[in-house]
């Protein structure tokens, strides 16, 4: 969360539909890296990750969304249930290998036993002390919030109470063992069932048959934010196309508005980019995507408006290719790409700083600043 020393870090919190530390607003410009506790359990690759620390900071950039689970596998943390993943559904096949009659992977939304495998590697990881300061996680302030789980779908049940179900419990959960962190779900943010009026803004008809009901879903107790990703190039086409442009921006606004309007929170658009390995891919589409994300950002934090901030999908450090998905970006062979990521972060810092808690919305100081932060198109 920007430069400060280690013991003025606190809690980030909500206020409305803004984040806020120390009650002041604060906007996250930040990036995926979802590999980081891979490369943190070897010597040998450890340098990497601060390497690419480095590198975001560099650039301005806040907050790192990463995974906390990596079961049963190459340099894992769970070896087996409940003796402390690359895909959290690991789960379903030990719940298979222990004997249970087990008959999908959405099984794992229901079954009392995987439910509380999933329950222990929470509690596990919760209360988990931090080696290097002797702190819980639960007590971590470097710790922006807790996701549940990234992307969940249940196929299953398109009516969308099977994960309705599972977020409330898990939710509860969560925040009966850590009071102190925010709380979100890692949704995709299609529209389901409970929201008709919204499915237009859907990529496909597929994505209101998942399980999922962006509306319903935050609306759980205990979920203090929203999660929304950005993927025309998995929705849409794979190829670039004009039209993945202007369904950014409607998809951004359609949940920005929500956010507002229904929920009375913030909302992260937590994973975004492009492939370099879509057909009519080039880096200057990539940069026109990041721009168009971070331009509708900006058009709501002008006006207090519910979106908080985006995290970019992805960063990698120098010397990685082998683990590139397509979606990787290298800051140091990317200096366009970085210089849009450090003005994003100057335009979010400079908001954050001219409302402050003696500065409201409506402030004088406000609209001085607002030629320097909008003066020109990003």
């Amino acid at each position: 969360m920007g430069d400060v020393e280690e013991d003025e870090w606190e809690m980030v919190q909500t206020k409305g539909n803004q984040f806020v530390v120390r009650d002041q607003p604060f906007y996250v410009n930040g990036f995926n890296t979802y590999w980081l506790m891979i490369l943190a359990a070897d010597a040998s690759t450890r340098g990497k990750v601060s390497e690419v620390f480095k590198h975001a900071s560099s650039v301005g950039m806040t907050v790192c969304r990463t995974w906390a689970f990596n079961d049963g596998q190459w340099r894992a943390l769970q070896k087996t249930p409940s003796v402390y993943d690359e895909d959290v559904f690991k789960y379903v096949k030990w719940g298979t290998s222990a004997g249970l009659n087990l008959t999908s992977d959405d099984d794992f939304f229901s079954h009392p036993t995987l439910r509380s495998y999933y329950k222990n590697h929470v509690k596990t990881v919760l209360n988990r002390v931090n080696t290097y300061t002797n702190i819980t996680y639960k007590e971590d302030p470097t710790i922006f919030a807790w996701e549940l789980m990234n992307e969940p779908r249940c196929n299953s049940d398109s009516s969308g109470d099977t994960l309705q179900e599972w977020i409330k419990e898990m939710a509860f959960y969560v925040k009966s063992i850590d009071m102190k962190h925010l709380v979100e779900i890692g949704l995709e943010g299609f529209y389901g069932p409970s929201t008709p009026q919204r499915v237009q803004f859907n990529p496909n008809q597929f994505a209101q048959q998942v399980g999922t009901d962006f509306i319903r879903n935050h609306q759980v107790l205990g979920v203090d934010f929203a999660s929304v990703h950005i993927y025309p190039d998995s929705w849409i086409s794979q190829s670039i196309a004009d039209t993945h442009l202007p369904f950014i921006k409607s998809w951004m606004e359609a949940h920005i508005e929500d956010a507002e309007k229904y929920l009375g929170m913030p909302v992260v658009f937590a994973e975004f980019g492009v492939s370099a390995k879509d057909p009519g891919y080039n880096s200057s589409y990539r940069d026109n995507l990041i721009n168009t994300v971070y331009k509708t950002i900006l058009n709501s934090t002008k006006t207090g408006g519910s979106g908080a901030g985006s995290l970019l999908w992805q960063l990698f450090p120098d010397g990685t290719d082998y683990m590139d998905d397509g979606y990787s970006i290298v800051l140091s062979k990317s200096p366009s790409t970085s210089s849009i990521i450090s003005l994003q972060s100057t335009r979010l810092a400079l908001f954050n700083s001219l409302c402050s808690k003696r500065c409201h919305w409506g402030c004088k100081k406000k609209s001085m600043f607002q030629k320097v932060l909008y003066h020109d198109e990003l």
